[in-house]
């Protein structure tokens, strides 16, 4: 905010030069004698008078018209002044006689006193200019003003109260809601804000919700197991001790009543497993249409660009611009959780991307090369924390193709994998209308 203070001062300050300026030198130029056209129009017309010649009036711009004085020259300067033709002091003898305001100039032709009227307008003019110049000035500097005042208002004043929205969220102050702004330029962002806060919430609410009844799952779970084991514990024990040496019948029942625990000991772990194995992601898909042109431009703006960078050949092959089912934004997703994997673990040679039409479905499939994935691992790259053995040191954490799988299945569509020439191929299967 000081910052753009120092600026309004600065721009104020250059306006206020500006104008001060401009009016000095059209003052300036007020001032001067230098160009005036009725002066040389005047001597041309003397001129014409003094060799017999009719001056052409209607060709003249600023000479109105001429007369000549019935003046006695005797009377105003000697014979050999009059013979000289001395003009300057002439002329100073005759302003003497005459009001400084007219706008007229005295010339001496073959002896005789000629008074030429003009329409200079100079002053005027300049006068005029020097108004019509302060107002436009002055609006343009009024505008200015008005500019910044509205940036620092409706711009920058906005934008310094929502500084501190984010560091509220990344602290976990999503509660209250984030209060609503019209403001044409930050409106839609602070709604986004809004809905994510929101988001974060009913996250954080789930979160909750899901450790609460995991915990009464396991509690549950860790009471029923208590039961059967410890029927197993007992039946073992006697055996330990011989007490059934003697009584097969019973040893065979023994053996019957320990394996049928053992058998609700597994049904109990086996509920554990598929508890931890539901789905932990919450992923919203819309059930829409989009056009294949928006997502490829989407992939485009942000990996053309990324891709010169890392120096990797990006290729995307001809497509049709046609309508698929499913949600447009989760496509993009799933388009570039593949080709972020193809950057972590291709050899950084080449990416492309290419579409296929069968039967009722569209078909891209992002191609990289230098696969070192082994073969028996392909049926896994889809299961949720599952990592190849060519990770190498690549952080990650196992679930990109995963949510990739996920969101797919939610669309109705497929994905799969296939190691082609050397080459990755992991193909998203899309429905089309």
């Amino acid at each position: 905010m000081r910052e753009f203070g120092r600026l309004f001062l600065c721009i104020i300050i250059c306006m206020i030069a500006l104008i001060v300026g401009a009016n000095l030198i059209l003052i300036y130029i007020k001032q001067g004698d230098s160009g005036r056209p009725y002066r040389v129009e005047a001597e041309r017309i003397a001129y014409d008078i003094e060799h017999g010649k009719e001056p052409d009036l209607s060709r003249n711009e600023y000479v109105k018209g001429y007369v000549k004085l019935d003046v006695d020259l005797s009377s105003l300067f000697t014979e050999e002044e009059e013979k000289t033709g001395d003009v300057g002091k002439l002329l100073e003898e005759i302003e003497e006689f005459t009001d400084r305001d007219t706008e007229c100039l005295f010339r001496v032709v073959n002896g005789d006193i000629y008074r030429f009227d003009y329409r200079s307008g100079e002053e005027k003019n300049t006068d005029k200019t020097l108004i019509v110049m302060n107002v436009v000035l002055g609006i343009i500097a009024l505008s200015v003003v008005f500019l910044l005042i509205y940036i620092r208002f409706r711009i920058i004043g906005p934008f310094n109260r929502m500084t501190e929205l984010p560091a509220e969220l990344a602290k976990g102050n999503i509660t209250a809601p984030i209060k609503a702004d019209k403001n044409k330029y930050f409106g839609n962002f602070l709604w986004g804000l809004d809905l994510l806060r929101d988001k974060l919430e009913k996250g954080r609410q789930q979160d909750l919700e899901r450790k609460k009844n995991n915990q009464a799952l396991i509690l549950s779970l860790s009471h029923d197991i208590k039961t059967p084991l410890s029927i197993i514990e007992l039946n073992s024990k006697a055996l330990e001790r011989g007490l059934y040496d003697n009584n097969s019948e019973k040893k065979d029942r023994i053996a019957g009543v320990i394996g049928e625990k053992c058998g609700e000991i597994k049904t109990y772990v086996d509920q554990i497993i598929q508890a931890s194995k539901e789905d932990f992601l919450e992923l919203e898909v819309k059930d829409s249409e989009f056009y294949l042109s928006k997502v490829m431009d989407s992939i485009k703006n942000v990996y053309i660009e990324k891709m010169n960078l890392l120096m990797i050949d990006f290729e995307i092959g001809e497509y049709p611009d046609c309508l698929l089912k499913g949600d447009g934004d989760r496509a993009v997703e799933v388009l570039q959780n593949i080709i972020e994997n193809a950057i972590k673990y291709g050899d950084g040679h080449d990416i492309k991307i290419r579409t296929f039409r069968e039967e009722n479905s569209q078909l891209i499939s992002v191609i990289n090369s230098g696969c070192s994935l082994k073969d028996t691992e392909l049926p896994h790259i889809f299961d949720s924390f599952w990592r190849g053995s060519n990770t190498g040191a690549n952080a990650g954490s196992g679930l990109g193709l995963y949510i990739c799988k996920q969101l797919m299945n939610r669309m109705n569509g497929d994905i799969f994998a296939e190691i082609r020439d050397g080459n990755m191929v992991v193909t998203a299967v899309f429905g089309m209308v």
